[in-house]
């Protein structure tokens, strides 16, 4: 769950496996140069909790390469989108390179680029890059970095990202601290050097488009977020 103080948000854990009655064969996609599996469900699950979809209607690669994410309202339902790397990174530079701006999500859209591991240790070896209002409107902010736990003092940073795109939103990941950037006209940046920096494990990169505590939107139509590309560079 995520809980809202002020305009500040803690997040929890994000759920990328299935509950046992949800659980299927997931297809897979290809996007720069990753094999990915697509997330789906029968019924409500983490984060949200929402419906999940691998229809083409949410998750797509376009003729340019580009990842398509978004949420539509399809037989009287809201299904969100997920994908999973089928391969661990461990330690280097995950950047992301974003064809929409984040600017202007709708309230309770969230979309998450971040890692996680199935293994509960270390948090779920879970940092996220997320941008969202978290329902709230009002918000001057639109993203925030985290090392998870959100709960631990100093694991996340709100920030503002402007509507500039593309931009290229990171995290560098390596012994003992964490450095986000965003880049996109003017560029914001947060190392994190705390206890929780997790080691490397079985953890995925994940990109999710969702919806906060599950609410539609407020404005009532589908949401999309544009990925141009991912790419990773070892640590040295």
């Amino acid at each position: 769950m995520r809980l809202a103080l002020g305009l500040v948000v803690v997040t929890a854990a994000l759920e990328f496996p299935l509950p046992a009655h949800a659980a299927r064969a997931l297809p897979t996609i290809s996007f720069s140069g990753y094999s990915w599996t697509v997330k789906a469900s029968s019924g409500q699950v983490g984060p949200g909790p929402n419906e999940f979809s691998s229809s083409k209607n949410n998750v797509w690669v376009d003729r340019n390469g580009y990842l398509h994410l978004r949420i539509n309202f399809s037989k009287g339902k809201w299904y969100c989108a997920e994908i999973a790397s089928q391969r661990s990174l461990g330690y280097g530079t995950y950047r992301f390179t974003l064809g929409s701006a984040v600017s202007n999500l709708d309230p309770n859209v969230v979309l998450g680029l971040f890692t996680w591991d199935d293994d509960p240790a270390y948090n779920d070896r879970e940092i996220d890059l997320e941008f969202s209002r978290w329902g709230n409107a009002a918000d001057p902010t639109n993203g925030q970095y985290v090392v998870q736990p959100w709960s631990g003092t100093g694991n996340l940073q709100r920030t503002t990202v402007g509507a500039n795109v593309p931009s290229n939103q990171s995290f560098s990941w390596s012994p003992g601290q964490v450095a986000f950037a965003s880049s996109n006209g003017s560029t914001a940046s947060w190392l994190y050097t705390g206890i929780d920096v997790p080691p490397p494990g079985n953890e995925k990169t994940h990109l999710n488009l969702w919806l906060y505590r599950g609410r539609p939107p407020s404005n009532g139509r589908a949401a999309e977020v544009v990925i141009r590309s991912f790419s990773f560079v070892p640590a040295l």
